[in-house]
């Protein structure tokens, strides 16, 4: 029988307080001009790590926190796709079908950007562009997020499993 499930994945990240014109963040792997940068310990790809997250509760094994600490702090590895592959390791039987992808933001806009965020997401994951949508919105500035002062992603992933 087959088994069909969702899971949710969710991470936050505050922008540092230093305005400049030569700021980005990395978006699933997109580098995206901002005036602000992330603050992480990571490249703070919050999607990459919403993503991650969504796994990890299919999966039941918790990448980001001590895991991903042991990468990044341990071994200075930064980049989140790394974090994302390392989640993938746990799939045993599982396959994923479909992303949904919310971002809230006030900056940057990422219109522009969402065809190249799918095709890095599709890439790693190894899923069609055409099973990831992604949303941005500003929330209309009712949270910290929408105010301008950092990005919160949502992930809702479906995944399927024999029984």
């Amino acid at each position: 029988m087959t088994v069909f499930f969702t899971t949710i994945g969710q991470d936050s990240h505050r922008f540092k307080e230093t305005i400049s014109d030569d700021n980005s963040i990395i978006l699933a792997g997109v580098n995206i001009k901002s005036d602000r940068e992330i603050d992480a310990n990571s490249d703070g790809d919050v999607i990459y790590h919403a993503i991650t997250n969504a796994i990890s509760g299919a999966t039941g094994v918790n990448i980001l926190g001590k895991k991903a600490d042991e990468l990044c702090l341990e071994q200075g590895i930064k980049d989140s796709s790394i974090y994302l592959v390392e989640a993938l390791k746990y799939m045993d039987g599982l396959t994923l079908h479909h992303l949904s992808i919310s971002i809230e933001c006030l900056t940057p806009k990422l219109s522009k950007y969402i065809d190249s965020m799918k095709e890095n997401i599709g890439a790693i994951l190894d899923l069609p562009v055409s099973h990831i949508g992604i949303t941005a919105t500003t929330g209309e500035g009712l949270t910290e997020f929408g105010k301008g002062n950092g990005i919160q992603v949502f992930v809702c992933a479906s995944f399927s499993r024999e029984e």
